[in-house]
């Protein structure tokens, strides 16, 4: 479906009371001259997330942060699956974290479980880090962009640059993992590139189809 192209100055809602998430974002749109706030800065409640799909956590999202600011609204809900895991944590990543919000026990509940079925080598070891975007207008109408980036998780974890389980996930052709990486190696996005990261991906295609460009 499609909704109008943002153009320089357009006030865009990024559905996040996530700091580190925001950031990244930040960090993306910067060479765009979009006019960003988060749902947090507005004050927005948090909705409730009962979607066992990231598409439908983004939806949900995106919606509530655009109906509360009666602007569009730019959601992410991304998440890690371990292949081993199953999946999981997947769409329950960040309750892996508990409340406080505390990954570095997260991180923790993933090894015990991968240490509990023998899984030490990397090939044992695959994930992915997958994101969703929905971009929601007012009215209802949304679009979805989806990115997807796969690798080893590693352990002990590495780096604290990054935020959530990035300490333990080493990308596929990489000797760092995303805890290590400066943001601008994480979110290498450019024209034509499809970027390193799950969010990376995910926001190339969003920019290729709702970014004007002059």
């Amino acid at each position: 479906m499609t909704l109008p192209r943002l153009k320089p100055g357009t006030r865009l809602c990024i559905a996040t009371h996530n700091a580190g998430k925001l950031a990244e974002f930040r960090e993306l749109f910067a060479p765009f001259g979009l006019e960003l706030v988060s749902a947090g800065e507005l004050s927005l409640p948090e909705p409730e997330e009962t979607g066992t799909t990231f598409a439908e956590n983004a939806r949900t999202k995106a919606h509530a942060a655009a109906k509360g600011a009666n602007m569009l609204a730019l959601s992410d809900d991304s998440g890690i699956c371990v292949d081993a895991l199953n999946g999981e944590p997947g769409v329950y990543t960040a309750d892996w974290a508990g409340v406080p919000r505390d990954f570095g026990r997260a991180m923790k509940r993933v090894e015990d479980a991968l240490q509990a079925i023998g899984a030490n080598s990397p090939s044992q070891r695959r994930a992915s880090f997958n994101a969703t975007l929905c971009l929601a207008h007012p009215d209802g109408r949304d679009v979805l962009y989806v990115g997807r980036c796969d690798g080893t998780l590693v352990w002990p974890p590495r780096g604290d640059i990054g935020h959530g389980y990035d300490p333990m996930f080493m990308p596929d052709g990489y000797d760092q993992t995303f805890g290590e990486m400066t943001r601008e190696t994480k979110n290498n996005w450019s024209p034509g590139q499809q970027g390193l990261s799950h969010r990376a991906r995910a926001f190339a295609k969003f920019i290729e189809e709702q970014i004007e460009h002059g």
